[in-house]
């Protein structure tokens, strides 16, 4: 604190860095990383009198947008502090204007010192919004949207890869694209994520500024390759959402459109996980009865988030989104269940094995009635799965008999149940390669004769039957095939049988 005050004071030049936590006076600042911010310094630059700044080169007479204030390039900027309280909004339309100057970051050896001015000065900003004690006035409103805007919707972010590879795996293996700029980038953020949260930002006024298109072209940011940019856009909208809820069904139905193309024209997006997250948060947050709106978005758009092949990329939050539904209105498990049914993989192992342990999920929260109207085509999938040759998703299938909820669904509706998965119940144990498969399927097959002795043993003798039939039927097959390869036998050598004539 003491380092801070003294900071401010004027004095010689000093380093950049004696005055680098001039922005961390209130201690509640979120925890979006903002130190990064501070410790990635321009080459330790040095700069004029601690406060006092100079605006940016080539930028001597921008004017801020109100048209009250005109600054020249050798004009030093006092402190908020060194101003009367009358002066400060003005010095703060000043300090705004100067942080529309937008460098280039590609070469780290430009503009040093009119970057580290810049990111003194924004540092300036986040403690000026931190520590209002007022509303903030129509006029900082939109001083604050200007700078953010011009900062944030750049025209060109970082050049994406050519080629990227959509499967999930793939993408996780890459090292993402880290934006240069992140070092003004990441204080622009942190400046209106603070206005957004704070309780001096009236909505009513604010709404003109954080208007619809404003909106969009923060969604758009969301495509960014740097992971570090859609963790503050996750928390800023979703800030947004919570205090503008004029806006609330707009967004909703912007975050539809982004899904509708990433699924049915492009599957190839960012920020698609944050995304997700934030609508978890949102559902979890909806009104009982559920309204049609959001039955409607759980089944033109969650659903098919299943089938892009990139799905191991948000699959987690896809999964939790899924599950908040059914488990507000149980009566939508039936179509959450067919829907994975529809989108189910068939050569994809670690995919199917997501997709079960989703699934397992989902009947956690599923009752009686909906499990009945779905279970036979569940359970044919089921013992699909179950013998499958990757060990880990029969494992992940025969996983499914240790959650007591599933397993009580299932003694329920056995008699429906256990003739669907038996043959593959039979064949794992008879005949399994992995041995941890074979002993998981002697277990379900205890918990079935524990249960119900008998019905089992009309199971295994029907199964008996049916592979003794199939073996009978396999060898007349082979009796015909005999035939055809002897007839084919008999045949002169021009391919004519033998007592025929050409005519």
């Amino acid at each position: 604190m003491i380092k801070q005050i003294l900071g401010r004071l004027p004095k010689k030049t000093g380093k950049a860095g004696d005055g680098r936590d001039a922005a961390t006076a209130n201690g509640n600042e979120p925890s979006n990383s903002y130190s990064v911010a501070r410790s990635v310094e321009p080459g330790g630059n040095k700069r004029a009198g601690n406060g006092e700044h100079l605006p940016p080169a080539g930028s001597a007479s921008t004017p801020a947008m109100n048209g009250a204030v005109v600054y020249h390039s050798n004009e030093p900027l006092p402190a908020f502090k060194d101003v009367p309280v009358s002066e400060k909004q003005n010095l703060f339309v000043r300090k705004a204007t100067l942080c529309c100057a937008v460098y280039d970051f590609a070469d780290p050896t430009k503009n040093l010192k009119e970057k580290e001015m810049k990111r003194q000065t924004l540092m300036e900003l986040v403690d000026y919004v931190t520590s209002a004690n007022g509303k903030f006035s129509e006029v900082i409103m939109l001083e604050i949207s200007k700078m953010v805007a011009i900062n944030l919707f750049r025209s060109s972010n970082p050049t994406p890869r050519e080629n990227k590879a959509i499967e999930g795996v793939d993408m996780e293996e890459e090292e993402p694209l880290m934006d240069p700029a992140w070092s003004h980038l990441q204080i622009v953020y942190e400046v209106f994520l603070r206005f957004v949260a704070s309780q001096e930002t009236d909505a009513k006024l604010a709404k003109r500024y954080i208007d619809h298109s404003f909106i969009l072209k923060l969604l758009d940011l969301f495509d960014s390759e740097d992971p570090r940019e859609r963790d503050y856009l996750k928390t800023i909208l979703h800030r947004i959402y919570g205090k503008f809820m004029v806006h609330r069904p707009f967004i909703r139905k912007a975050i539809n459109n982004i899904f509708y193309r990433f699924i049915f024209e492009t599957e190839k997006h960012n920020g698609i996980a944050e995304l997700l997250e934030i609508l978890g948060s949102i559902i979890n947050g909806f009104a009982l009865p559920l309204k049609e709106e959001h039955k409607l978005f759980l089944l033109r758009a969650l659903i098919p988030l299943h089938k892009p092949k990139c799905v191991a990329m948000y699959h987690q939050q896809l999964s939790y989104c899924i599950t908040q539904f059914v488990e507000k209105d149980c009566k939508l498990a039936d179509t959450v269940i067919r829907g994975l049914l529809k989108y189910w993989p068939i050569t994809n192992s670690s995919k199917e094995v997501m997709f079960l342990g989703e699934l397992e999920e989902v009947l956690e929260a599923t009752q009686l009635a909906e499990f009945q109207r779905c279970m036979v085509p569940l359970f044919r999938q089921i013992a699909s799965s179950m013998n499958s040759s990757h060990f880990q998703v029969a494992e992940r299938a025969l996983f499914l008999w240790n959650n007591d909820h599933i397993e009580n669904l299932i003694k329920q509706n056995y008699k429906v149940i256990l003739p669907i998965i038996f043959p593959a119940l039979e064949r794992n144990a008879r005949g399994h390669w992995n041995q941890a498969v074979r002993s998981l399927t002697l277990n379900v097959r205890k918990i079935f004769t524990d249960h119900d002795s008998a019905f089992f043993g009309e199971c295994m003798q029907k199964f008996d039957d049916d592979e003794l039939k199939q073996e009978e039927s396999s060898s007349k097959r082979e009796v015909l095939w005999k035939r055809l390869e002897e007839m084919g036998g008999e045949s002169s050598p021009s391919g004519i049988p033998n007592g025929k004539s050409s005519q």
